[in-house]
């Protein structure tokens, strides 16, 4: 049942992404320091390199503003609709390049024990991951390491400590 829920929101997030929208433009804050050879005019014979990370750059500073924290509820694994958006952000993200690949780190909060902490937070990043492959993006791209309880991102023993604990973190690597 959980399943086609999922298989559901993410048709629906899918299709709603592949509306047509107009471009966003960002404001021109005038030259970074990876494009000042370009700016110059003096030619360091490496512009395209330093024209495609800065493309890069910019595609994960959009990701970062998007969102790279998907919460969840108490003992679940299923992504809620309001973090959709998310998942479909990073697998265009991954998508425009092969590239580029994404860790998702698996967490729990402190409740239960130490192994099925780090089984709960192994089936959150693999649910992540299966949204993400439904999405297009290829299995390389993608690695999963659950933390369980090691790394909480709040300390306290409180619901409102334990629902930022509750979470998959997506990071680029390289």
């Amino acid at each position: 049942m959980r399943a086609v829920q999922l298989v559901a929101i993410l048709v629906s997030a899918v299709a709603l992404s592949g509306c047509p929208k107009k471009p966003e433009t960002l404001p021109d804050s005038g030259p970074t320091p990876t494009d000042t050879g370009a700016s110059t005019g003096t030619s360091t014979g490496n512009d395209v390199g330093t024209s495609a990370l800065g493309a890069e750059q910019q595609a994960i500073e959009a990701l970062k503003r998007t969102g790279t924290v998907i919460f969840f509820d108490y003992d679940r694994a299923d992504i809620k609709p309001e973090y959709v958006a998310i998942v479909t952000a990073h697998a265009q993200f991954l998508n425009g390049s092969a590239s580029r690949k994404l860790r998702l780190e698996g967490h729990s909060d402190e409740r239960g024990s130490r192994e099925y902490n780090i089984g709960l937070g192994e089936r959150r990043a693999q649910s992540v991951r299966r949204a993400l492959l439904l999405q297009g993006v290829n299995e390389a791209q993608l690695t999963t390491v659950s933390y369980g309880e090691e790394r909480p991102a709040v300390s306290g023993s409180d619901e409102a400590a334990y629902a930022k604990n509750r979470r998959v973190e997506l990071v680029p690597t390289r």
